[in-house]
């Protein structure tokens, strides 16, 4: 392996950072919930998070998966926006919170999806699982695949509506992780969240998301709340290109969840900044092949990476690269090449794979003989 500093030059095209925070800039704000995370979205990071991994009554934040499984069935065209529903007497009976859809009287998807995420309506809730389930039971099936594939390991899903049920909890961390995902899976149907009223059946019924109104960066994401689980928020804020992610449970009030939210979010933003470190595809090094039918390969990343750090601390920043030595063909493209590792005023920060961007298939047999030969001397 060799080592070597990377110029400044390359630092917007470079360095991706796992999920972990960094050092605080500033002391997070005092919480009054029991549990609650801020989370940069852009980056993937961690900013402050108390209680995260406690499993809690989730409410209506349980709508969120809902929703999700319903949107992959919207994308997959299994079902259409304007498909009208018939609605089952057990979705028309549901307790809590409803859209007040009625047994004789169809509805459509679209106004099922409005009346569960901006009314957080039971009964829609109900009716959509039904449709893309065949039952809820199977439909909430789906839910935990879903949670398992996002790797919400302390989530289990027992009902599509988060009415309170043994074996039905999440935590703080996994809710977040759901959220992004909503966010970044689905932008298409996210703006729904942002809705701050709906009207049907001649009832107009607000967003319960108090920030939708007091903070024009919210745009987003969902309310809950029972007796178990308190009173529950999932906030989203966005200023420029970055999103900024709060998750709020167990606060005492309506009001309450609103205003330690917004603490989190304010904290958020003034307290650190997001750059883009490298972008997708772009070429950070080129690596020496050996027995290869090209000479080299150029290295670099998939997908775009951003960090989030103190304020005023983007130059401090040092970045290295280990490249595979010797490095073999055949080599497939998305194959680790290397580690490029980060630090912040000399502290190791994370590191991750560089990786090929292109296939370098095997030489002929002179090719691999001659190459042979050779690293053999190079290695006397």
């Amino acid at each position: 392996m060799r080592s070597r500093t990377l110029f400044a030059a390359l630092f917007a095209a470079v360095l991706a950072i796992p999920a972990p925070a960094l050092a605080q800039s500033a002391a997070a704000p005092q919480i009054a919930a029991a549990a609650h995370l801020l989370a940069d979205v852009t980056s993937g990071q961690t900013l402050t998070a108390a209680n995260a991994d406690e499993r809690r009554d989730p409410a209506s934040l349980t709508k969120l998966m809902t929703a999700y499984v319903v949107f992959g069935a919207l994308r997959a065209k299994t079902i259409q926006p304007s498909q009208m529903v018939n609605v089952s007497e057990r979705a028309w009976r549901a307790e809590g919170s409803r859209m007040f859809i009625e047994p004789k009287r169809a509805v459509s998807v679209d106004e099922l999806l409005h009346g569960m995420i901006i009314q957080s309506g039971n009964d829609a809730s109900i009716a959509l699982a039904e449709l893309v389930g065949g039952s809820e039971d199977a439909f909430v099936a789906r839910m935990n695949a879903e949670g398992a594939r996002l790797g919400m390991a302390n989530t289990h899903f027992a009902n599509v509506t988060g009415l309170s049920a043994p074996e039905h909890h999440s935590t703080a961390a996994d809710l977040a992780k759901l959220a992004a995902a909503v966010i970044n899976d689905y932008p298409e149907f996210y703006p729904l969240y942002a809705q701050k009223e709906f009207r049907y059946n001649n009832i107009t019924q607000p967003n319960r998301n108090r920030l939708l109104w007091t903070d024009a960066s919210v745009d987003g994401v969902k309310t809950g709340h029972t007796e178990a689980a308190g009173w529950c928020l999932i906030a989203s804020a966005k200023h420029g290109e970055r999103r900024v992610l709060a998750v709020v449970l167990g606060a005492a009030s309506d009001a309450a969840r609103a205003n330690e939210a917004q603490k989190l979010l304010t904290w958020g933003f003034q307290a650190f900044d997001t750059v883009q470190l490298y972008q997708s595809g772009k070429t950070l090094a080129t690596l020496k092949v050996w027995k290869g039918a090209r000479p080299d390969v150029p290295a670099g990343f998939l997908a775009d990476r951003y960090l989030t750090l103190q304020k005023g601390k983007a130059d401090k920043l040092s970045l290295t690269m280990d490249a595979q030595e010797p490095l073999l063909a055949p080599i497939a493209r998305a194959q680790r090449v290397g580690t490029v590792k980060v630090a912040l005023e000399g502290k190791p920060v994370a590191e991750f794979p560089l990786i090929a961007l292109e296939d370098v298939p095997a030489a002929g047999i002179l090719g691999r003989a001659w190459d042979t030969i050779r690293l053999w001397f190079k290695r006397a």
